[in-house]
């Protein structure tokens, strides 16, 4: 196993911030895997600095929400965050203990349109807050434009265990 790979695959397994020293080609390959298996997982897409994200930030939102669904897997990418440290935002918002939770912090840093991370996974990645819900491989359903409203997602992932 090559050092970035095992670099990624200890951050993911402990859920430590991962920083730069995994390539973004690496982080999509091992984000795509974890999200191949049976288990619903929730991928998260924010930044520090936006107002919207830090709406959902909070011991009541997001904390609250993995909390009440511990078979779900979440996993929260920073992106576009200017290298800004999101440790600070995290820990006030109760995200730095749930053992279903893996937090990433993506190795481009470019907020500037032209530069910055513009699709993840192949499918295009143009707002934040983005929250994308999978299960089996799939994109079961994607909310792209905003702040979540949790009820909302709790019934998407209680649809997303259904046999469709």
């Amino acid at each position: 196993m090559g050092m970035r790979r095992f670099l990624l695959f200890v951050a993911l397994l402990t859920g430590a911030v991962l920083r730069a020293q995994v390539s973004a080609t690496d982080l999509e390959k091992e984000i795509a895997a974890g999200v191949a298996g049976p288990q619903v997982t929730v991928i998260h897409f924010w930044a520090p600095w936006c107002p919207n994200c830090k709406a959902e930030m909070t011991p009541e939102g997001w904390a609250k929400f993995i909390g009440d669904n511990p078979k779900v897997r979440f996993v929260f990418i920073n992106v576009w965050h200017k290298n800004e440290d999101p440790t600070p935002k995290l820990k006030v918002a109760g995200l730095d203990s749930q053992a279903n939770l893996r937090l990433i912090t993506h190795p481009n840093a470019s907020r500037v349109a032209a530069d910055r991370v513009n699709e993840f996974m192949g499918l295009p990645l143009t707002w934040l807050p983005s929250t994308w819900v999978y299960r089996e491989g799939k994109l079961r359903f994607a909310f792209n434009y905003g702040e979540i409203h949790f009820p909302v997602l709790q019934q998407m992932l209680e649809d997303t265990t259904k046999e469709w």
